[in-house]
């Protein structure tokens, strides 16, 4: 769906991205991510993601037959992409109603750590809304559009990304260093 730049004022703000509100955890129209325990720690760019309403409830698939809402599985998000809801089909509703969908069809679904995950939940979303005239979202675009296109939620959000790894790398240089 290419975005309509016809809308009028008010039609315009309704469809107009809401502000980030990080201290209580509402990211409206946005895909957050997380750090996983142990494997961000070992490779940073592997996370946990969940995909946000128009009012910035967090909806995340967070285990086998179940999507959290305003609970993410491993902790509050650290980094989110704010998307813009012009681009999905029927702008503002159609985003909502696809997040619902694909958390209907994820309450439903084994958790795979490998090809059945979060970033499935929130490409099923995107697909859903046909997201930008898209829907071949799948965990590989979500991975590097998180990657190279997301912002931190701050300055802690940004030591939960890198303090561990950068204390592994550390260790890892350490006893190679003095062992080797």
């Amino acid at each position: 769906m290419v975005p309509n730049h016809n809308l009028s004022s008010e039609e315009a703000k309704v469809m107009a991205p809401e502000a980030i509100d990080v201290d209580n955890h509402k990211f409206p129209f946005c895909i957050v991510w997380t750090p996983l325990p142990l494997i961000s720690y070992v490779l940073p760019i592997i996370g946990h993601m969940g995909i946000c309403t128009s009012r910035g409830v967090i909806r995340d698939f967070a285990g086998s037959y179940h999507v959290s809402e305003d609970d993410m599985a491993f902790g509050w998000p650290t980094k989110y992409v704010q998307l813009n809801p012009s681009l999905a089909n029927k702008g503002v509703q159609g985003w909502d109603d696809a997040i619902q969908e694909a958390s209907e069809i994820y309450k439903h679904r084994t958790h795979n750590l490998l090809c059945d995950n979060c970033h499935s939940h929130v490409a099923t979303a995107l697909n859903l809304m046909n997201y930008n005239g898209s829907n071949s979202w799948n965990m590989v675009k979500l991975g590097i559009l998180v990657t190279f296109k997301s912002k931190y939620v701050g300055f802690s959000g940004f030591l939960k990304q890198w303090v561990p790894f950068c204390i592994l790398a550390f260790l890892v240089f350490i006893f190679y260093y003095y062992i080797f």
